[in-house]
């Protein structure tokens, strides 16, 4: 007959498992108690440690503690470091060498349960005592039962016959290393309860392996309360005998009293047990500093909880807001689960911490209803003023597009033009909401409507036609008010310019329109056929100089005996502008839904858009209030006029600037498809040399109306 014992702790771990500090103490700490011949009673020689072991050494250690066994041995067998369950169920014991990969465990790394079952079985041992102090200790009875022992003599002291194992946690639950202690929770109360004598519940002098478990989990819970120590006997294992006791002790006597008295007013003695407990330990004739030892070291799982409670309400109570957020609830449930607090723990303190935030959440209930009530109200009268101001800008335009109609049926086919009716799409653009998508950003929506203008086409030959849109005469005012974002001083001053009627071509001149011209007989000067960088047939003739579209204009103005001339820049602008004030005609800024240019760059509020990097074919996006296409961007369009810095002396009639002295500077109006949103104002101007052939250069000429 002999009790042997396998004492396992492992501290140290591969990279991807935390160090467990602790574990190579809780095997001292046992291995103290159990060969003390007051408690354990092991003989040194027959208790084993092992302090991080490779899983080689381990298993043959496992192995050698089961094997060549007497049937009335006991066999104990204690671990301490990392438990590892895998998907499958089962459990396995951590080593020194145990690594994971990608999260999973390496199996060959660590030591299986099943193994240990295996050789659990083989033995000829019938009392053997599994201690785990682990996470998922609790797997490790999976699939382990009692064998049958056949007949020996029990003798009194080892007990029972069977197995019996005690785990720190369930199969699903991590143990906890110690909060305060020099060992881990488990294992503390284990050698607590051997030690100071106190598993000993019966008071027989004995510990069997359910005393020491029922000792240990009943401190462990009030310490962690969330950790169930599990125990699972085989037989009559739950009457093995691992230790003893002195039940004639005092001390022991006292312990056990103010235990009990302890559980029962939960670590908060009542007046009348002090009283009581002062006259236990007289009658024993303890001293008061013996008691208030004994007292201290029992008291320990119940400050150790009231600490975690505490820690609970210090952070519930600084939470401002009510009623809780998600994102507070949430990082409330993470504190919960580090303190190994259970949900009945905390409940009370969010009762007694959240009754008086309710208290004033409904207190302010009314105030905050009115207040809302209030901004309610308040965004229905500007919504509703928004909602007037769109319908009396939408009027207006509607009286605009009336009066320009009218102009047009009044004006149209003058002597010597005969011009016909078409429709076209027009856009203004209104804010949508005020949600941003960046800063200072908003979304837009495109109102589109239908517009009605006159025109007359001109035969270039082989299919290829130049449409001319009939502009109506009027005033208007040229050049951009100081308060238009990004404006510059060469676009003042301000001043009125009338204008007489005109034709001007829907569209820019296109690379098919070009090329029928410049078959024509030349007048002064020759004209590439195919002078453009992106190539179609419908998109904007581009790499033209001034001098090139003089002499297309030129040209065609003798195949058609009428004059055809490049606007002047208070024409074009008038023309652009369309009877609008704002920087374009659809509105206060734009978007790449109407117009091609960098859309990497914004105007105004408005958000970024697409940036095409090259010419669209005209005609793309919709017109404005005239029926003229691409105003804004995709081509810089050249003018009649010579440059000027700014607008002072500038012609009053809308006839193009010209001058004496030799400047080789020309308007360009428009923007283009490389530049930014700013350059395509109605109001921006710019200059080039006359014999600049920029790649976004092109032009739309127009025709005085009646004039042969």
């Amino acid at each position: 007959m002999a009790k042997v014992a396998l004492l396992i702790g492992i501290s140290e771990y591969e990279p991807g498992l935390n160090p467990l500090p602790n574990a190579v103490k809780d095997v001292e700490a046992m291995r103290r108690v159990l060969v003390n011949p007051e408690m354990g009673d092991f003989a040194e020689a027959d208790v084993m440690v092992l302090k991080n072991p490779q899983r080689q050494e381990m298993e043959d250690a496992i192995y050698n503690l089961y094997a060549h066994r007497q049937k009335d041995d006991l066999l104990l067998l204690y671990f301490s470091g990392h438990g590892v369950r895998i998907e499958s169920g089962d459990f396995y014991f951590s080593t020194s060498i145990t690594r994971k990969s990608q999260g999973k465990l390496i199996p060959t790394s660590a030591v299986a349960a099943t193994n240990v079952h295996s050789w659990m079985n083989q033995s000829n041992s019938r009392r053997l005592v599994v201690i785990l102090d682990c996470c998922f200790s609790g797997a490790f009875a999976r699939g382990l039962t009692a064998k049958d022992s056949g007949t020996i003599d029990l003798q009194q002291h080892l007990g029972g016959e069977g197995r019996a194992i005690l785990t720190a946690s369930t199969s699903t639950q991590y143990a906890f290393e110690s909060d305060g202690l020099e060992l881990s929770v488990y294992t503390h109360y284990l050698v607590e309860g051997i030690e100071k004598g106190a598993a000993d519940i019966d008071g027989d002098g004995l510990i069997a392996v359910d005393e020491l478990h029922r000792y240990a989990k009943s401190k462990v819970q009030e310490a962690s309360p969330a950790m169930t120590p599990e125990f699972y006997p085989f037989k009559d294992g739950y009457r093995i005998f691992l230790a003893k006791s002195s039940k004639d002790d005092p001390s022991l006597k006292y312990r056990k009293e103010f235990d009990n008295i302890a559980l029962e007013d939960e670590g908060d003695i009542s007046v009348g047990n002090r009283f009581y407990l002062n006259e236990f330990r007289n009658n024993l004739r303890l001293s008061t500093d013996e008691a208030d030892a004994i007292e201290f070291e029992v008291l320990e799982p119940y400050r150790q909880r009231q600490q975690k409670l505490q820690r609970y309400e210090q952070a519930l109570s600084q939470i401002k807001q009510y009623p809780l957020s998600n994102k507070d609830r949430n990082g409330l449930k993470r504190l919960q689960n580090i303190l190994n607090l259970r949900d009945e723990d905390i409940q009370p303190i969010e009762q007694r911490v959240l009754a008086s935030k309710q208290i004033e959440y409904e207190r302010q209930q009314p105030e905050a209803e009115r207040l809302r009530l209030e901004q309610e109200k308040a965004e229905n009268k500007r919504q509703e003023a928004e909602r007037l101001r769109q319908e009396q800008e939408r009027a207006e335009n509607q009286k605009r597009e009336a009066e320009l109609q009218e102009r047009l049926k009044r004006e149209s086919s003058p002597p010597g033009i005969q011009t016909q009716p078409f429709e076209f799409e027009t856009a203004t653009l209104t804010p949508k909401s005020a949600g941003f998508l960046g800063m200072g950003k908003k979304t837009y929506e495109i109102n589109r409507s239908r517009g009605r203008a006159e025109f007359f086409t001109e035969n270039l030959g082989n299919g290829v036609v130049l449409e001319m849109v009939a502009i109506p005469g009027g005033k208007f005012i040229m050049g951009s008010l100081e308060s238009e974002p990004e404006r510059v001083s060469r676009e003042s001053p301000h001043h009125s310019v009338t204008i007489q009627p005109f034709f001007m071509g829907k569209f820019t001149v296109t690379q098919s329109q070009w090329k029928a011209v410049a078959a024509l007989p030349k007048v002064s000067i020759d004209l590439n056929p195919d002078p453009s960088n992106f190539k179609g047939a419908n998109r904007p003739v581009e790499r033209v100089s001034w001098d090139d579209v003089i002499e297309f204009c030129a040209r065609l103005s003798k195949k058609t005996e009428k004059t055809y001339r490049l606007p002047s820049e208070a024409e074009w602008e008038y023309a652009c502008r369309a009877g609008t004030t704002t920087p374009f005609y659809f509105g206060e800024t734009i978007t790449t839904d109407l117009a091609n240019y960098d859309g990497n760059y914004t105007y105004g509020s408005a958000p970024n858009g697409e940036y095409r990097k090259q010419t669209t074919d005209v005609g793309k996006f919709p017109a404005n209030p005239f029926g003229l296409f691409d105003m804004h961007g995709n081509i810089w369009e050249w003018c009649q006029d010579e440059w000027h810095e700014n607008y002072n002396g500038a012609p009053k009639d809308g006839s193009a600037w010209l001058s004496d002295n030799d400047n080789q500077n020309r308007l360009l109006r428009g923007g283009s498809w490389r530049l930014n949103p700013r350059y395509c104002r109605s109001a921006l101007r710019n200059y080039y040399t006359r014999v600049n052939k920029g790649g976004n250069v092109g032009f739309r000429v127009v025709v005085v109306r009646g004039r042969t």
